[in-house]
């Protein structure tokens, strides 16, 4: 395994900070184990997002709170859906799809403003546009986040320039910073590897990527880089660390990289209360085979217990859920 210098993350993320994901499917990754162990965050408003042009545009929309309409939507495979979201927003209905969007995007915008922290995971320079050959001629033109399995000849499809992806991400800075003076952004670059666009192709995306989140970096404060990328292909570099895919990172290789964003994003007093939170998750999730005997009814007033004493010692944790969870199943 090769070595990586890791410098810490400065200041850390603790618990108590407000921390907004948005970007790739390995952004996911992380966000999911953060919200485990009951950190405070907001995950991919507009659902998974790959390229810089998608995830500028979601982020200034939360800044904005630009309500979508009816005419933000399109019908397509028996189903309402937006050029801007993911297809987990998508439904037969499109007013129950638009107040789903709407309403995202109202507790996007509100927890932009107060949050501390802005993870952002970029996956892919690739960027697809509409062009004249899809049903709605005015639409030419439009960067679409998702192309729900729309007829391919409906796009068009360019690799970023590193320059492009720097005007991108200059300008949301700079959005941000006006919005919320505060905000502090860590970026990293997804390791999944998009084979579709071939081995050479999918390199030179994630090199351009690379190039402008640390032109970004190094040219502001409060900008910082976890190496995402580079513990998995270059630390770990093995194929038996990702799925039958060959793209994607597997449950190992997922973890070592969470195990490494733990030691060097997080602060030691939250690290330790993550190691008393974890087994209640565990526990959580335990299906007992003998739910009515003594020794499971002793295990459920334990973790009870347990959880009520985590919430009265901090405050900031929220663990009503499991607290009701563990009550509700004692007899």
């Amino acid at each position: 395994m090769a070595p990586i210098q890791m410098e810490p993350l400065l200041p850390p993320i603790g618990y108590g900070n407000k921390i907004l994901l948005i970007g790739s499917c390995f952004t996911e990754h992380i966000g999911n184990a953060l919200a485990e162990h009951k950190f405070a965050i907001l995950q991919n408003p507009h659902g998974i997002l790959f390229d810089p042009v998608s995830v500028y545009h979601s982020m200034v929309r939360y800044i904005e709170n630009k309500p979508y309409t009816v005419d933000d939507l399109f019908y397509l495979n028996e189903v309402w859906q937006s050029w801007h979201h993911h297809s987990r927003f998508s439904g037969g209905n499109p007013e129950a799809v638009l107040e789903q969007m709407n309403g995202t995007l109202a507790r996007a915008h509100a927890f932009l403003k107060e949050a501390d922290w802005v993870v952002i995971t970029l996956g892919s320079s690739f960027s697809y546009r509409l062009n004249g050959n899809n049903p709605q001629a005015t639409l030419s033109g439009l960067n679409v986040a998702n192309c729900h399995r729309a007829p391919g000849q409906w796009f068009d499809k360019k690799m970023l320039a590193i320059e492009e992806t720097v005007s991108l991400l200059d300008n949301l800075y700079h959005r941000l910073r006006i919005f919320n003076p505060t905000l502090k952004i860590l970026f990293t670059i997804s390791p999944v590897r998009h084979l579709r666009d071939g081995v050479v192709a999918n390199n030179r995306s994630k090199a351009r990527l690379i190039e402008a989140v640390h032109h970004m970096v190094d040219k502001f404060d409060r900008l910082y880089y976890f190496p995402a990328y580079e513990l998995v292909i270059d630390v770990l570099r093995d194929y038996r660390f990702y799925d039958v895919d060959l793209a994607h990172p597997n449950y190992p290789a997922t973890e070592f990289v969470l195990g490494k964003f733990t030691e060097s994003c997080i602060d030691e007093t939250s690290r330790q209360l993550m190691k008393e939170i974890r087994p209640l998750m565990i526990a959580r999730r335990h299906k007992p085979f003998h739910p009515e005997t003594k020794a499971h009814q002793q295990f459920l007033k334990t973790q009870y217990e347990k959880a009520k004493r985590l919430m009265e010692q901090y405050p900031f944790l929220d663990l009503k859920e499991e607290i009701a969870y563990f009550s509700q199943r004692q007899t």
